[in-house]
């Protein structure tokens, strides 16, 4: 057949047509960017994506290829587990989930475009956007400590490297040596955290430099299981541990990383290695894109949708979470709620009304483990506690026992749920 020139502009037409389908199709599908893989944004991502059967895009956004839990990580402290243990990929929501897993760090949110900017170019967009940063710090909360400082006294507050850098330097003490924790104020991610590490490191110094020296300099008078901690301490490393409230001046600290020194309430202590855990904000990104009201990100605890933007959900430690402590218990719990909220919205399946809980498990000694938990529902202000638990001073070596062996299969079990 002979083409005329207005058949071949027809069925050029219908072939470009016929192109740009797919391009039509693909936008139609709703989008759903994910910044952030731990606890928060991995289990949010997988939840999205398992549940929608293929009618939601899933976009991972996550720097690093291996995640370091820092739930875990003061066990890697004390002996306990190696730094391997602790690494997770990200392999398996890719190739099992159908996750869209970006490597790269995002810099920037554009809440009129719905776009999420990379640092290596290009940007993202999204119908929906999941924000789940973690922490950074709140520069000059303690005098003399920066970034910059963070090899000399490292917080080992995000796991990974900062970890092994503190363990290095721990084990690198002098025999009767000092080391020095500058806690944090709250709130903080994961209330009990620095003292299970004070116990964590306690155990290694008892079993490597028994007679080095632990003093905590501490701006808050009561912390997190502090009864059962102290217990801990007294029991299995007596006169190690030295911990001073603010009514003795550990309110009143500023750190010298050049010359290694911690000065508390005026009075210079020379450390052999130093753990400055500075006090906490929401991931820079979420001020970057005015999300925050302060140092957090308020969110509807129905949701976990943003006060700010209704098409952003906060998971995790940035999030102003009310009663619920910061941990990798409750982001993963964060996230399965704010999941079902972005399916409903987005495919219009079925959303149940939002219930949290969560559980902090800490190791004191060999096979001596302690928790404390809750459970939460939504109200109109905040994510409310509606019942607690806590582990007692007292209890028997079977009970303890028990606890830390309840604590390594609730490990495997929240990586699982976050990584599938």
């Amino acid at each position: 057949m002979t083409l005329s020139r207005r058949h071949f502009i027809g069925t050029t037409m219908a072939a470009g047509a016929a192109l740009s389908a797919p391009m039509i199709r693909a936008q139609a599908t709703p989008r759903v960017v994910v910044i952030g893989g731990g606890a928060g944004g991995a289990t949010a991502a997988r939840y999205i994506a398992k549940d929608s059967a293929g009618a939601i895009d899933v976009t991972l956004i996550e720097p690093t290829r291996s995640y370091y839990t820092c739930f875990f990580s003061n066990l890697y402290l004390g002996g306990f587990r190696e730094i391997d243990s602790l690494a997770h990929s990200y392999g398996r929501l890719a190739s099992d989930y159908g996750i869209n897993v970006v490597h790269d760090w995002a810099t920037g949110v554009d809440r009129d475009a719905r776009t999420v900017a990379l640092a290596g170019g290009g940007a993202v967009p999204y119908d929906r956007l999941i924000i789940a940063p973690g922490i950074d710090f709140v520069d000059g909360s303690v005098p003399g400590w920066s970034l910059a400082a963070q090899n000399a006294m490292p917080h080992a507050y995000k796991g990974g490297s900062q970890t092994e850098l503190l363990k290095a330097q721990v084990a690198a003490m002098p025999e009767g040596g000092t080391f020095v924790m500058v806690a944090p104020p709250n709130p903080y991610r994961c209330p009990p955290g620095p003292y299970e590490r004070v116990s964590m490191i306690a155990h290694y110094l008892r079993e490597n430099n028994p007679t080095a020296k632990i003093i905590v300099a501490d701006p808050k008078s009561a912390f997190s299981k502090m009864a059962l901690f102290q217990e801990g301490w007294n029991d299995n490393y007596p006169g190690m541990v030295d911990w001073i409230g603010p009514d003795f001046g550990g309110a009143s600290v500023e750190v010298r990383p050049d010359s290694m020194e911690v000065v508390i309430d005026g009075q210079a202590v020379k450390a052999d290695a130093a753990n400055v855990i500075p006090g906490m904000k929401a991931g820079n990104i979420l001020a970057a894109a005015a999300l925050t009201d302060g140092d957090w990100a308020p969110i509807v605890p129905a949701t976990m949708q943003s006060r700010m933007d209704e098409n952003i959900h906060i998971l995790g430690d940035s999030a102003a979470q009310g009663d619920m402590p910061k941990s990798g218990f409750a982001a993963n719990s964060q996230a399965k709620v704010a999941a079902m909220a972005v399916r409903g919205a987005l495919t219009g399946s079925r959303v149940f009304p939002a219930k949290f809980s969560n559980t902090c498990w800490s190791l004191i000694d060999t096979d001596n483990g302690v928790k404390v938990g809750a459970s939460y529902t939504a109200t109109d202000e905040k994510i409310a506690s509606v019942d607690s638990f806590i582990s007692q001073t007292g209890e028997t070596a079977e009970l303890r026992a028990t606890t830390y062996r309840e604590s390594l299969g609730w490990y495997d079990a929240i990586v699982a749920d976050m990584f599938g």
